[in-house]
């Protein structure tokens, strides 16, 4: 069975999500936001993957890489060229990580999460399987020199999550909303 999955991103005013393989923006509390989300099941026998390109998984600060407590994928078509965490699955591509985890090797996994960079939340946007975005939409503009892919028009705004704060939240002076959009041509 084809599993969905759902991109989680942290977004600002110009559509920037990074700069030299950083966040612009320091928001503990956001950040605490995305582990809780990506870390999050049902199933307490199970745990979740979060799919990242290459760049995105050497901007995690060493000490906090691979992120715990999940299931980490990298995605390069070098492999040979970097060293990875033994239990870190590299592969080529989205198509082949999503392959692997429909396999029965991967039946401990609950949710997928697509976190980053933009070239993989622009593949897994188009994909029919991309269930949901988890945006937050940062009030504010930042230097940045990766940005946000725009959102296919079949992603409409829903209610939040019950665990998912609402309204305006506010941390160091920087205002954000957290926001799900779902695919509505599913």
């Amino acid at each position: 069975m084809s599993k969905k999955f759902s991109c989680i991103v942290a977004v600002c005013e110009n559509r920037g999500i990074g700069i030299n393989g950083d966040l612009p923006w320091k928001l503990k509390q956001e950040l605490k936001y995305f582990s809780h989300t990506t870390k999050k099941v049902n199933d307490a026998d199970k745990r979740n993957a979060v799919i990242m390109g290459r760049k995105t998984y050497f901007g995690v600060p060493e000490s906090k890489r691979p992120l715990p407590e999940r299931l980490n994928i990298v995605l390069t078509r070098n492999a040979s060229a970097y060293t990875f965490p033994p239990h870190v699955l590299v592969c080529s591509s989205l198509q082949e990580a999503l392959h692997k985890l429909d396999s029965n090797d991967h039946e401990h996994i609950e949710n997928i999460w697509v976190v980053g960079g933009n070239s993989v939340y622009k593949e897994a946007m188009e994909s029919d399987r991309c269930h949901r975005i988890y945006l937050t939409e940062i009030k504010k503009q930042f230097d940045c020199d990766a940005f946000f892919p725009e959102i296919p028009n079949s992603f409409v705004v829903i209610d939040n999550d019950p665990d998912t704060p609402s309204g305006v939240q506010e941390e160091n002076g920087i205002q954000y909303v957290y926001k799900i959009y779902e695919n509505k041509q599913q």
